[in-house]
């Protein structure tokens, strides 16, 4: 084992110029990442100088057998904490080869909402609350669980510490580093309120990068929970009963919030969300309603509320906001599979561009 580990461990720039970039995209399911990798002659930093490549469409639900080409576009750029060096991970999206973006490309889109002159001017910036849970692989339980068995009740869990209430912290920290060295602006972690289940928060990230950097995040939690031998779960209520569910709680502001006199433009901006509750939900999350029941911390899936520090509501605006009188809020609809272009994008146009 350890000539294998010597082996992965190779300093490729000891001998050659050539790095390896493992393209990273967003399968059929929408929630499915995939990648590979290739063989780049140097080092490249701007994702556009890079090549773009395709892959077999019909075996990841995107395209059918008899023309099943997709072409990958590179995005974006981040170090590659696994094989480490001069070598990238690559977040890319999904086009025909003609040119247009397939049906599960959500970047394209979000994209054009976000190099609107609008939404330029406004600086967006996202910080996003991933919420997951750790199963055992072969049983889909959470770890630390016993097998067919509950632990007990919620409250010791939550930031928790020692063996019978934090499980899974090797795996969690082991993500927290990775993020930071690979580029993505992970701003913390913590121990969840249902055992097994975590947290990492991503942001504060401007506009587009805030999705591209949650995918790779989560695409790095993927590849360590795959050699720790444990599953990860974004499934929005992981366990039924008295159990809380996992979110991602998407803070956000714009230029003109965090300005004196920015919390009228935040009563504003939630009057616009109140508007779209129903569009907004429908795009938050699959199973969201499972997860949002008006218990365990979160506001009916059907009733539009905000409040000031009030986590039952659907949109929380902190005190601290409340008495500078500007700030940001936070929506705690999104559900914790939710595809971070599709929401953040969302809030945006609901927020600056869409006039009711």
């Amino acid at each position: 084992m350890s000539l294998l580990s010597d082996l992965i461990n190779l300093n490729l720039s000891d001998t050659t110029e050539k790095i390896i970039a493992e393209y990273i995209w967003i399968g059929g399911s929408g929630m499915d990442l995939r990648s590979k990798a290739r063989t780049l002659n140097g080092v490249v930093n701007d994702p556009h100088k890079l090549p773009k490549w395709n892959y077999d469409g019909s075996s990841t639900g995107q395209a059918p057998g008899e023309d099943s080409e997709v072409i990958l576009y590179p995005q974006a750029i981040f170090k590659d904490p696994f094989r480490r060096g001069n070598n990238i991970l690559v977040m890319c999206d999904a086009y025909t080869p003609a040119g247009e973006p397939i049906p599960t490309n959500k970047r394209y889109n979000a994209a054009k909402i976000f190099s609107h002159p609008d939404v330029v001017a406004e600086e967006p910036w996202y910080g996003i609350e991933q919420e997951y849970t750790l199963l055992q692989k072969d049983l889909k339980w959470p770890i630390g669980w016993p097998v067919g068995g509950y632990p007990g009740p919620q409250g010791p869990y939550y930031c928790g510490a020692g063996a019978d209430k934090a499980f899974g912290r090797d795996v969690v920290d082991s993500h927290y580093k990775a993020c930071l060295y690979a580029g993505i602006n992970i701003s913390g972690i913590n121990g969840e309120v249902m055992p097994g289940q975590w947290e990492f928060q991503v942001g504060p990230s401007v506009g587009i990068s805030a999705g591209d950097e949650l995918w790779v995040a989560r695409y790095i939690l993927e590849r360590i929970t795959e050699i720790a031998g444990v599953v990860v779960s974004f499934d929005p209520k992981p366990i039924e009963g008295d159990w809380n569910g996992a979110g991602a709680h998407t803070n956000y502001s714009t230029k003109s919030m965090r300005n004196d006199g920015g919390f009228e433009v935040i009563k504003k901006a939630i009057g616009n969300l109140k508007l779209k509750h129903k569009e907004h939900i429908a795009a938050y999350g699959e199973g969201n309603e499972r997860r949002l029941t008006g218990r365990h911390e979160t506001a009916d899936i059907n009733t539009f509320s905000w409040g000031v520090a009030n986590r039952g509501a659907s949109v929380r605006v902190g005190r601290d906001t409340e008495k500078a009188g500007k700030g940001y809020f936070e929506d705690r609809r999104p559900a914790s599979n939710m595809d971070p272009y599709v929401v953040t994008s969302m809030i945006a146009d609901t927020t600056i561009l869409w006039k009711p």
